[in-house]
This record gives C-alpha cells, structure tokens and sequence, in this order.
C-alpha cells in the first residue's frame, strides 16, 4: 500500500452497543451488507485524540479530538467499519470532508485531558442546522493488555482495516495499515451520549463493551470510491 497520509491515534475508547439488526439497515446503502456478531449489530462509539495528522508530503500534521459513531459492514466482499458520523474539533478537515465529498463530517468543540491512565473527553457539535450531538465520558483501563484472538468480539468489531464513508452519490474507501491491535478492557462513566438521537437511531438498551488501547501510528491509503448501486439481498453476514 502507497500510503496517502499518516496519523497516531491517542487517547482511544471503544464503546460497543448490540442492536437489532433491523434498526441499522435504514441508515445504509443498498449496497453494503450488514455485519452481525452472536446475532445483534453493533453500533460502535469511538473516541481518540487524532495527533499529527499529515497528508504524504505535508511538512507537518494537525492534532485534534474526534468521535465518531460507525457500524460493521461488507461492500462487495469486502468488510469493514462503516462511518455514520464522524465530529471534530478541526474547521479545515471538516469543511473540506463536507463540501468536496459530502461526507457526514460534523465541526465540534471538543477537549481531551489526562489524569494519570484515565481520560477525559468532551465533545460538542456546533455546526448550525445539524442535530444536537454531545459526547461526554471519563474512561480508563480495568484490565490487563492482550492481544485480539481470531474470532473473537474484538476481532469483528476492531480489528477491521477498510473503511467506508457515505458521500454524494458514492461510498468513500480506504485502508488503514498500523500494528496488531492490543486491547484492554475498560471501565467508563458516560455522563452524555447524543449521538445516537443525532443520528436518528434509538439508544441501545444494553450496557456497552468497553474496550481501551495504547497510541498507534496509522498509515492512510489505498483511497477510492465505489459508486452507489442497488444490491439484490442485503441480508447480515453471520460471524
């Protein structure tokens, strides 16, 4: 893979909630595929710090907080995480997302500060006209460091490497490249989640899997666009 840009993700937490399967397919393209796991969809909250963000060549990088809330899914054999929205505190990244691809990009203000292991994020969406989105949570580890096992929850819903972002008329692509995951669980205090409403989706009524990693240096490429066309069946795949 040429990569197109490079990155580090700090600060990162997975909150995953099961949903009925039923309650996602609205929000996607015919052709993406649903992905379940144990026979639920999951809809994933992410939150990281986005640090010396560089496209190739660039003589330096932006840092900024984002969180993004995204599912699982299969494009023409080809699974991986699916963006429902994306919300940063960064005014070029965002404008440009929005206005050349019409990606669902949201401007925020947003904060991130450390006190020892534990983070505390902060987000806020500002753009005028777009759904109230908020993002508030206190989250730190509670467990020890382990690797992600074939087959298992982490696997299906971290340990994916394609992307794919809804635009005008066209699903967005790309691969990320970095090391192995290595994940531990975590314990969090959500004291506001909007996301969901924002989007349009129903709260989950199930507790979240927790989930924390260390910084990782991510590398951006393999970008395209696959246009938006009409899928016969668009039933989950099962794993």
């Amino acid at each position: 893979m040429t990569p197109l840009g490079s990155m580090q993700w700090r600060d990162l937490l997975f909150a995953h909630y099961p949903v009925a399967p039923d309650r996602l397919r609205p929000h996607l393209p015919d052709a993406a595929t649903l992905d379940t796991f144990d026979g639920q969809a999951w809809l994933g909250v992410v939150s990281l710090t986005m640090d010396d963000v560089r496209p190739r060549f660039a003589p330096f990088g932006r840092t900024f907080p984002q969180v993004n809330l995204r599912t699982y899914v299969t494009v023409d054999g080809d699974p991986g995480v699916y963006f429902l929205s994306m919300d940063a505190d960064e005014r070029l990244a965002v404008t440009a997302g929005r206005r050349t691809l019409g990606i669902p990009y949201y401007r925020a203000e947003a904060s991130v500060r450390r006190d020892g292991t534990d983070v505390r994020f902060e987000s806020e969406r500002i753009r005028a006209g777009e759904p109230d989105a908020r993002f508030r949570a206190t989250y730190g580890p509670n467990g020890s460091l382990e690797s992600v096992e074939p087959g298992s929850f982490e696997a299906f819903a971290i340990d994916r490497y394609r992307f794919y972002l809804p635009g005008r008329s066209a699903l967005y692509t790309g691969v990320v490249d970095h090391d192995p995951w290595r994940l531990r669980t975590a314990a969090a205090t959500v004291d506001e989640n909007t996301l969901f409403a924002a989007a349009d989706i129903g709260r989950p009524a199930a507790e979240p899997h927790l989930h924390v990693a260390p910084p990782r240096a991510v590398t951006l490429g393999n970008v395209g666009r696959r246009p938006i066309r009409a899928s016969p069946i668009n039933e989950p795949v099962r794993v």
